[in-house]
């Protein structure tokens, strides 16, 4: 369940680094929402194979609500900290998931992202 929550932040994280979030405007981002988003994401991640349509889903709109950097840099921070954990295959899949999404992010998922930039 642990390594799950963190897959999901690391996914997250490579979404909201772009900008994310489903919430409006005056909500600020939040690892929950993050990882709430991020959920139908969780199997592909942590295992490969087709990533469902659902989690794509949310993987556009999270970059899409993201509109401050307060909010990147929220989303970013919780998904490098569940990287510095993951496995490699971990990661290598959690940075696929954006171009596999039709997103386009400007940095690469990894557990050295600063997420100040």
């Amino acid at each position: 369940m642990a390594i799950r929550l963190k897959v999901t932040c690391m996914v997250l994280m490579v979404v909201l680094v772009a900008e994310a979030v489903l919430v409006s405007e005056a909500a600020p981002i939040s690892c929950g929402t993050v990882t709430s988003t991020l959920a139908p994401c969780f199997e592909y991640v942590l295992g490969g194979g087709q990533v469902p349509v659902n989690c794509c889903t949310g993987v556009k709109s999270l970059y899409k609500a993201a509109s401050t950097a307060t909010d990147r840099r929220t989303v970013c921070t919780c998904l490098k900290s569940v990287t510095t954990s993951a496995s490699p295959a971990t990661i290598q899949n959690a940075k696929t998931l954006p171009g596999k999404c039709g997103v386009k992010l400007p940095y690469e998922i990894s557990p050295s992202i600063d997420c100040n930039k």
